[in-house]
C-alpha cells in the first residue's frame, strides 16, 4: 500500500456517522465516510469517528472494548445513562480512532434504520441521543478536535445542538461544523412537536431552522445551524438548488450559497485493484488483460449464463429500489436489441426482484439474477462484467462506476450527479440524459458498436483502468471546507 504524504497542517476532525464501513452500512454511507476517515488518519490528521453501537457492529466486531466510565446524556424526556466503546485498530497510526455509543434499547436491534415493516418509529429519538452523547464524550476522546463533521440527517441535531444546549461550553464555542448530505432523499421529517421533545427551544420550530410544510426537518435545521455544507459531487451541488433535485429543499440549498460545496467521494484503491484482490479467481493488470477474460468465464460459468468470449456482458451491482433506475432496465427493449448477457447483483423491492426473476426465467442463458449481495460477489461480478449498468434516477456520488472503471467494467449511465462528474461520454464510459427506457437502449447500442471495434474497446478499458479514483484530491477539497469552517466559526465568536 502507497502511503500518502502527511499534511503540514494538520486539523483534527471528529466524523458523527450512522454508517461505517466495516462495522455497520446499508448502502454508500458508510464506505464514503470510512473512506474519507481512514485518507485523513493516514496524511496525519488527528481523525474520530463516533457511531451508534448496533447489533450488527457487535457481530462484526467482537472485540471491542469499554472506554472510560458511563456517560449520561440529558435530553427533554429523560436522562439516559450508557457506556462508550472502542475499536481495537492498533493504536493511531492504524488509521481513525473509532467509538461506539452503546444504548441497547435504541440500537441493540436487527436493522440500523428500520425492519420489514419500515423505519422505526423512534428514530427522531434514536438519532437524537446519538447526537447529544456523542457530543457529550468529545471532550473526552478528542479534545483537540477543531472541526464536527456530522453526516446526514441521522446527524445533523449535533450541530443544532452544540449551539444551542451545549453553546456554553468551551470546548463547544471553538468546534467548527461542517454537514455532509450523502443523500438528500431522506431528510428526518417529524412531527412539529418533536423539536421540543428533543431539548431544543419551541422557536426553532420556524421557516428558517426545522418548519417544512408543516412538519420538522431534521436535515434543514442541521444545514442552518452547521458552518458549512458539502455534498457528494459537484453536479449534485447545483441539481440541490434546483426545484427538480432539492428534493423539497432546493430553497435552503440556495440560501446557503457559497456555504455549500460539492466534492466528489473517492474509493480505496487498495481494496478495490485487480491485480492483487484475492476476491478473484484470476488476478489481472492493464498490461495484462488475459485474467479477466478468465474471470468473465468464471462469472458467466458460475450463473449458467451460456459460455461466449466475445459476447458481451453487462453486470449491475445496486439496492433494487427505483433510485437505480430499475424502471428504465425493465422498461428497454434489451435482450430484444443486442446478444448480451446480463447479471444484476442487490436487493430491495420486491416488485424488482419478482420482474427480474422473470426475465431471468425466461432467458437463462442471458440473464441470472442474485440478491444475497455481498462484497465478495461484488468484487467478481465487476471484475468479470464488460459494461455496467448505472442508469439512476438520481445519484448524487455513485462509487459503483468508480469501482467498475478500476476493474476494466465501462460504465452506461445517466448523466445525473456523481456520475456525470466521473464518466467521459466515449472516453470512460457511455453516458445518457433523458430519464426515458429509449435513452438508455440508444446508450447500451452506442457502447455494443464500440464493444465491437476490439482495438478501440481495448483502448476505452484502458482508459478507464488508469483514472485517479482515489482520495487524493478530494481531501485536499475538503481539508480547505475545513479552514473555511473554522474561519467562520472564528468571526462567530
Amino acid at each position: 500500500m502507497r502511503q500518502p504524504p502527511r499534511i503540514a497542517t494538520p486539523i483534527g476532525v471528529v466524523h458523527l456517522t450512522a454508517e461505517y464501513w466495516p462495522f455497520a452500512r446499508t448502502g454508500g454511507l458508510g464506505e464514503a465516510v470510512s473512506g474519507l476517515a481512514s485518507f485523513q488518519a493516514a496524511v496525519g490528521m488527528p481523525t474520530t469517528v463516533v457511531l451508534p453501537l448496533y447489533r450488527q457492529v457487535r457481530e462484526s466486531a467482537p472485540s471491542l472494548e469499554r472506554a472510560g466510565p458511563p456517560v449520561s446524556g440529558t435530553l427533554a424526556w429523560r436522562t439516559e445513562t450508557t457506556w462508550l466503546y472502542r475499536a481495537q485498530n492498533g493504536g493511531p497510526a492504524a488509521g481513525p480512532q473509532i467509538f461506539f455509543i452503546e444504548h441497547p434499547d435504541f440500537f441493540d436491534r436487527a436493522g440500523i434504520y428500520g425492519d420489514d415493516a419500515g423505519d422505526y418509529p423512534d428514530n427522531a429519538q434514536r438519532f437524537a441521543f446519538f447526537c447529544a452523547a456523542a457530543l457529550t464524550v468529545l471532550p473526552r476522546i478528542a479534545p483537540t478536535a477543531q472541526v464536527l463533521h456530522a453526516h446526514d440527517w441521522h446527524t445533523a441535531l449535533a450541530p443544532v445542538y452544540l449551539r444551542t444546549i451545549f453553546a456554553a461550553e468551551p470546548f463547544s464555542a471553538r468546534l467548527a461544523t461542517v454537514l455532509s448530505v450523502h443523500n438528500a432523499g431522506f431528510q428526518g421529517h417529524f412531527p412539529p412537536g418533536m423539536v421540543t421533545e428533543l431539548g431544543l427551544p419551541a422557536e426553532l420550530y420556524n421557516v428558517r431552522a426545522f418548519e417544512w410544510y408543516g412538519r420538522m426537518n431534521m436535515l434543514k435545521g442541521g444545514l442552518t445551524f452547521s458552518d458549512l455544507a458539502v455534498t457528494v459531487s459537484p453536479t449534485h451541488a447545483k441539481e440541490l438548488r434546483t426545484p427538480e433535485g432539492g428534493f423539497g429543499l432546493h430553497d435552503k440549498f440556495v440560501e446557503l450559497g457559497d456555504r455549500l460545496v460539492g466534492i466528489l467521494n473517492g474509493i480505496d484503491p487498495d481494496v478495490w485493484n485487480p491485480e492483487t484482490d484475492a476476491h478473484l479467481t484470476t488476478t489481472y493488470s492493464i498490461d495484462d488483460l488475459a485474467g479477466k477474460r478468465r474471470c468473465k468465464a468464471t462469472l458467466a460459468r458460475a450463473y449458467g449464463l451460456a459460455q461466449r468470449a466475445y459476447t458481451p456482458l453487462f453486470g449491475m451491482s445496486a439496492r433494487l429500489v427505483s433510485q437505480k433506475g430499475l424502471d428504465l432496465v425493465l422498461g428497454a427493449d434489451l435482450l430484444g436489441t443486442s446478444d448480451a448477457q446480463f447479471i444484476f447483483l442487490g436487493s430491495g423491492e420486491h416488485r424488482y426482484h419478482a420482474a427480474l426473476t422473470e426475465l431471468a426465467n425466461a432467458a437463462p442463458e442471458r440473464i441470472a439474477v442474485e440478491f444475497a449481495f455481498t462484497d465478495h460477489l461484488e468484487h467478481r461480478l465487476l471484475a468479470g462484467a464488460d459494461l455496467l449498468l448505472m442508469p439512476s434516477l438520481y445519484e448524487p456520488c455513485g462509487l459503483t462506476q468508480m469501482r467498475a472503471q478500476r476493474y476494466g467494467a465501462i460504465p452506461v449511465a445517466r448523466g445525473v450527479g456523481g456520475l456525470l462528474d466521473s464518466v467521459v461520454d466515449e472516453e470512460t464510459g457511455f453516458l445518457f440524459n433523458e430519464y426515458a427506457p429509449e435513452a438508455l437502449e440508444r446508450a447500451v447500442q452506442r457502447a455494443l458498436e464500440r464493444y465491437r471495434d476490439r482495438a478501440r474497446w481495448r483502448t476505452i478499458v484502458r482508459n478507464v483502468m488508469t483514472q485517479p479514483v482515489g482520495w487524493e484530491g478530494s481531501a485536499g477539497r475538503y481539508l480547505d471546507v475545513y479552514r473555511r469552517a473554522l474561519a467562520a466559526r472564528s468571526l462567530a465568536g
